[in-house]
Formats: structure tokens, C-alpha cells, sequence
């Protein structure tokens, strides 16, 4: 692995390809190859993780696992390679959101569990897809006013909130799922956990880029490899499932469509927004394309489209993976063809349920070693965008820990809306991160009020970019100067004066791109 990690990361410090090259079949198997490896773990996580919640049988995770694969794939292409005015046309994986993984349980658990919960959830990931998809359409003035709703003190409370939210969800697979953390939990699976974070961390501190890159993946497989030779991992469910399915549209029956899970759906994707513009700002930097309204307006509408393909194909929210914005950093492979091919082999692995039964088969102490990483580097990356903010400032100290103590509220007392709130509004309610994210957006309205400047819409999304990439990948993805432009250009716009005036023109150049 390390001599194949050597040949890649050598061969791409030596490419330069335009977005829109279209490289030589090799070429874009291996680099399509190797964008797959970074994604991989992030995107079957989200599946076990949710079906393991909802109580799912294996056949049925399996199947989860597959249509994940296979619907990432469909919207890969439709990202990068573009359909009329859907799609970047920019090197950009797709894959689902960690944002909606707290939610989707909650509203899963609401409905009671198992395959009636899957119901409701897809009801509402097809109803918030299409509104994705039609706002994206929206003139620019007004999807500028709904972003202005997002300065940095807001996102970065967000992904804050949403690491902390899910970081119980891994530590509760480590110590061996849900079920036994009452009688306190499994400790052999715990040991496994700690292995493979500790692999994690030495890889994290001594690999090169690309190792770091698929640490998390090669976590899990290091950690399922050992607890096999344990006898503590199975794999009977792999020799009894197909070479060969096709996901099939509404598998597990017709969609439920209830208000309070779609109110709660369309929270999550307003907040995904704020992600893929950001990674479209980030990778346009990469590349060396101008980012424009009409750019991020079709990266929107290629979210909301594969979002309502994946409720229809039994699968999740889709948003850009910032994991594989630094890949693009660090390979220096821009071409968009090459995240295409990547699609083409997701699709392929999503027709291969033994591929997914074998990623069924991790043990849940090894899973959730993995998911404790990857959910505390995502906490990270909020208080990376939050490091931007003036936390000096009473009023946004008080927006961040306010919000934080509305999103532990949940987990603190758990029964509360069970026993004293209407079923489906507590199916809303019941959630560290709808909580903490309506808390600071209400907060951030009555103590700074909207953005004054369109300026501030550009600024969320490229912090937030940067503070995931440089999370997930050990490199920073996006300058910091552009974040930080817009405070310095209020400053000088109200000095006035010739320096405030540039300052100012430059905001509204900047403004114009969201």
C-alpha cells in the first residue's frame, strides 16, 4: 500500500491538468481510483451508522451500503461532468452528509425504527431535494438573503455542534452499539476501538498526504483484519450474498411524507448549502476557475437533485465531500473527468452487494474507533471557522455557548420530548443539531442581525471550506485572506475614503460569486 500511495502521491505532484482536460483511459482509472479510497470510508459510515440505529437486519444494511455507493456514483457525474445547467462542471465528489446523520436517526427512531422509519426519512430527504433544487433556481438576491443568515459565528457553531452531537453516536458503536452501553458496554470491543484509533493517530502523524488521506479507511481495515484473526469479526452474511443487485427504486416501499421530519430535513440542507458552496469555492481556487452565482447555483441544484434521487433510491442527503477537495489540492489532478471515472467505479461497487456485506461485516467496536475520529475532526473543523470569529465579543461568546447548551439538551435529558412534546414535533426537536443550529441562527439575528454586507455571504462558505479540508487532509485548502476580506473591507468602507471605497468595490466583486 505505501509503495502504491508513493506512486500516486509522486504522479500527481507532477500533474497540472485544466478542469476540463480529459485525461488517458490509465490515467483516469488510477486517479479515479485513488479519489474513491479518500471517500470511501466517509461514505459507507453514514449508512451502518443509521441503519445500526434504526435496527436494520444485515440483508438490509447491506442494501443501504449499496444504494449509498450507487447513488454517489450517479451524483459524482452529475457534479462534475454536468447535465444542461445542473451540475459545477468542477472536480467534485459527492457524498452524504454527516450533517443529516443525527436527524435521520431521530426521525427514524420517531417513527418507531426499522424499515417504517426508512419510510418517513426518504418522505423527507425526496420533499427537501426538490426544494434544494428549485431554490437553486432562485435570482441571485435572494439566494444571497438566505445565505446571509450564515456568517462564521453561525457555521462554525454548526459543524461545532454537530461533531459533538455525533461523536456519542461513534463512542457508543466502540463500546460495542447501543444496546450494551447500559450494562457498560463490550470490552473487547472497546479494545478494538482504541486499536484502531491509536492506528489512526500514528497514521495521521507519521503517513505521507495521501495516507493521511485514507487514514479513517485504512483504520477500519486494519482494525476488521485483527479482530478476524481474533475470531471477533464474521463475514457468513458475505458468502450468502449476491456477486450481482441493482437498487431499485422505493426498495423498501412508498415514501412517508410527514411535515415535522421534512421541516427538519429542509434545516439540514440549508446548512449544506453553506458546505458545497464553500467546497465549490474551495476547489475552484484549486483549479484556477472563477467562481460565479451561476457556478455555485448549479453545484446547489446538483445537491438537490441527487438528494431527491437518493430518497427515491433508498438512500441519504448528498453534498460536496471537502475530503476530496484536498485530494485535488495535493495531487494536483484537476481534471473533472477524473471524478467522473471515480463515479463510474462507485456505481460499479454499488452493484456488488458482496462488497457491501464485507463492509457490513466491521465490527462495531472498530467501526466506531474510526467514527470517533472522524466526528471529533469534524467538531475540530467548526472551531477552526470559529477561530475566525471575534469570541472576545460577548454577544458572540454567548451566540456559541448558548447554542452548544440547547444542542446537549437532547442527549442530557433524553425522555423529555418523549414524554411531554407532541410525537411529531418531538421527532423535530429531539435533536442536538437542529437545536443548537436554530438556536444560533436566532441568536446570531437578534444580537448582530443579517450580514450588512453582501460580502459576509462569501465569508461562512470559504471558512468553512478551508477548516474542513485542512481537517480532513493536514493542509490548508483555501487562503485565509479571503475569509477574513470581508471584516477588513467593513472596516475600511466605514472609514471611507479612497482605501474604504476599494476595499468596499472588492466586497461587492466578492459578493457577486454567491
Amino acid at each position: 500500500m505505501a509503495r502504491v500511495a508513493a506512486r500516486l502521491s509522486a504522479s500527481g505532484e507532477q500533474s497540472s491538468h485544466p478542469v476540463d482536460e480529459v485525461l488517458p483511459l490509465p490515467k483516469l482509472a488510477l486517479y479515479g481510483f485513488q479519489h474513491v479510497l479518500a471517500f470511501y470510508a466517509g461514505a459507507v459510515i453514514v449508512p451502518i451508522i443509521v441503519g445500526s440505529a434504526l435496527k436494520l437486519s444485515p440483508e438490509q444494511l447491506v442494501y443501504l451500503i449499496n444504494a449509498d455507493l450507487f447513488t454517489c456514483g450517479i451524483a459524482s457525474i452529475i457534479q462534475a461532468f454536468g447535465v444542461g445547467r445542473v451540475g459545477a462542471r468542477l472536480p467534485l465528489i459527492q457524498g452524504v452528509t454527516f450533517t443529516a446523520v443525527s436527524p435521520m436517526i431521530a426521525i427514524g427512531l420517531g417513527a418507531g425504527g426499522g424499515t417504517a422509519a426508512l419510510l418517513v426519512i426518504y418522505g423527507a430527504v425526496i420533499t427537501a431535494g426538490l426544494a434544494t433544487f428549485a431554490f437553486a433556481w432562485l435570482p441571485a438576491k435572494a439566494f444571497r438573503a438566505v445565505m446571509r443568515l450564515f456568517p462564521p459565528v453561525v457555521t462554525g457553531t454548526v459543524i461545532t455542534v454537530l461533531g459533538i452531537v455525533l461523536i456519542p453516536v461513534g463512542l457508543k458503536d466502540a463500546a460495542g452499539g447501543a444496546p450494551t452501553v447500559a450494562d457498560g458496554g463490550v470490552p473487547t470491543q472497546l479494545a478494538y476501538a482504541g486499536g484502531t484509533m491509536l492506528f489512526i493517530l500514528v497514521l495521521m502523524k507519521f503517513g505521507g498526504p495521501f495516507l493521511r488521506s485514507i487514514g479513517i479507511l485504512l483504520g477500519l481495515v486494519g482494525g476488521t483484519a485483527v479482530a478476524f484473526l481474533l475470531g471477533d469479526a464474521k463475514f457468513g452474511n458475505v458468502g450468502q450474498s449476491d456477486w450481482i443487485g441493482v437498487t431499485t427504486p422505493f426498495h423498501f416501499g412508498a415514501p412517508k411524507f410527514a411535515w415535522f421530519p421534512i421541516l427538519l430535513m429542509l434545516i439540514v440542507m440549508l446548512i449544506t448549502m453553506v458546505e458545497t458552496t464553500g467546497d465549490t469555492y474551495a476547489v475552484g481556487d484549486i483549479v484556477g476557475k472563477d467562481i460565479d452565482s451561476e457556478t455555485v447555483a448549479r453545484a446547489l441544484r446538483a445537491d438537490g437533485a441527487a438528494t431527491a434521487l437518493g430518497g427515491l433510491l433508498n438512500s441519504f442527503p448528498y453534498v460536496a465531500f471537502a475530503e476530496n477537495v484536498g485530494l485535488v489540492r495535493m495531487t494536483k489532478v484537476k481534471s473533472r473527468f477524473v471524478v467522473v471515472a471515480a463515479g463510474v467505479f462507485m456505481i460499479v461497487l454499488g452493484l456488488i452487494p458482496k462488497a457491501a456485506a464485507i463492509v457490513a461485516s466491521v465490527p462495531p467496536g472498530v467501526l466506531g474507533g474510526a467514527a470517533t475520529v472522524m466526528f471529533g475532526m469534524v467538531a475540530l473543523a467548526g472551531i477552526q471557522t470559529l477561530a475566525k470569529v471575534d469570541l472576545k465579543e460577548e454577544k458572540n461568546a454567548l451566540i456559541v455557548g448558548v447554542s452548544l447548551a440547547f444542542a446537549l439538551f437532547p442527549a442530557t435529558v433524553p425522555a423529555y420530548f418523549d414524554k411531554h412534546v407532541n410525537a411529531d414535533l418531538s421527532s423535530l426537536l429531539n435533536s442536538g443539531v437542529t437545536l443548537g443550529a436554530t438556536a444560533a441562527i436566532v441568536l446570531n439575528l437578534i444580537f448582530n442581525g443579517l450580514a450588512k454586507d453582501d460580502a459576509h455571504t462569501a465569508a461562512p462558505a470559504e471558512a468553512l471550506a478551508e477548516a474542513l479540508a485542512e481537517t480532513m487532509t493536514g493542509q490548508a485548502e483555501v487562503p485565509a485572506q479571503p475569509a477574513a476580506a470581508p471584516a477588513a473591507a467593513e472596516k475600511g468602507s466605514a472609514k471611507g475614503g479612497a482605501a474604504g471605497a476599494a476595499a468596499a468595490e472588492a466586497d461587492e466583486a466578492g459578493a457577486a460569486a454567491v
